[in-house]
């Protein structure tokens, strides 16, 4: 074999060997089912493929038997890397203390923890978010010449760190205002029967209720079946956090008064990053805090690229 040829051999194989990537890594969902998690989840798939990692993903169908179960199983295949969105803040401290164990580098894409350590925690803005999305629902009850009121909460649980920032700042918003809150309805089994119960609640109990605010995006139907029910159409707004398709055409239609949107898509992208910067040594960043979009139908066209891609995952 002549030098040349060898020479050009070992120079190819130094070549695939530097810039192959045959790590893999897991990432270890709430809920794949619920949009929000499921847009994130391509996030991470489509930024991982990029980088040329492989994606596992465990979905805990938010049950703690089931997170616990996949953390197992996680820990037993030996992934390089591991990005969480917890069921909750204190589960995800658990989660953290068993990675930290085996030595496995994790990033927190949402939600939060209570303690433990991470190499990145990917996170929306919550509070500034919701409270630009209370500012907004207090513009709408202005121009529409509601004076007075309360505004019911259907919340995600509020042992979640995010869940927590969002109603300070809704209710802070709302308080600047000199409008009240008719209490709050924390979301358990996230079904559309437990929207409709709470909604429901709201509407039998308060008299005065002038409009709700859904934490959450993909049971806004049930919220909108109470409020029919009641024939309030005309007199109870609705008014979410996050994104479906349908809100495109429903904010711009005054059926919806807005939305607070989170990014996941882009989250997810960044939860890899950041988690790739880390197993090549590279700089990361502890904390990355991304923009929530307050949409309503005087932006919505401005921001609809960002909305299409980052917000619902559409390319």
């Amino acid at each position: 074999m002549s030098k040349i040829l060898f020479s050009t051999i070992i120079l190819f194989v130094l070549s695939t060997t530097v810039f192959s990537n045959d790590k893999k890594i897991a990432y270890l969902v709430s809920d794949y089912s619920i949009p929000f998690w499921k847009i994130m989840s391509s996030g991470i798939e489509d930024e991982g493929k990029k980088l040329g990692f492989k994606v596992d993903i465990y979905n805990s169908k938010n049950l703690r038997k089931n997170e616990i179960q996949n953390m197992s199983t996680i820990l037993n295949k030996e992934y390089d890397g591991l990005i969480i969105s917890p069921i909750s803040s204190s589960s995800a401290n658990f989660i953290l203390n068993l990675a930290n164990k085996q030595n496995i580098p994790t990033v927190i894409s949402d939600i939060g923890t209570d303690g433990g350590e991470y190499v990145s925690y990917i996170s929306s803005n919550n509070f500034d978010g919701a409270y630009n999305l209370g500012l907004i629902l207090a513009k709408s009850m202005k121009e529409k010449k509601i004076d007075d009121g309360s505004v019911g909460i259907i919340a995600i649980p509020q042992k979640r760190e995010n869940g927590k920032l969002r109603t300070k700042g809704f209710v802070k918003a709302l308080t600047e205002n000199g409008i009240s809150t008719a209490g709050i309805k924390q979301q358990e089994d996230f079904s559309l029967e437990e929207t409709y119960k709470h909604a429901k609640y709201f509407l039998e109990y308060y008299p005065d209720l002038k409009a709700l605010w859904l934490q959450g995006s993909d049971k806004y139907k049930g919220a909108l079946k109470a409020i029919k029910e009641f024939k309030k159409e005309n007199e109870v707004l609705l008014i979410c956090f996050d994104a479906e398709p349908e809100f495109l055409e429903m904010i711009p239609n005054d059926e919806l008064v807005g939305s607070a949107m989170q990014q996941p898509y882009l989250m997810g992208k960044n939860a890899v990053n950041q988690l790739n910067n880390h197993l090549k040594g590279d700089e990361v960043q502890k904390n990355v805090s991304l923009e929530i979009l307050a949409i309503s139908k005087e932006n919505i066209e401005e921001k609809l690229p960002s909305i299409k891609l980052n917000v619902l995952g559409i390319k």
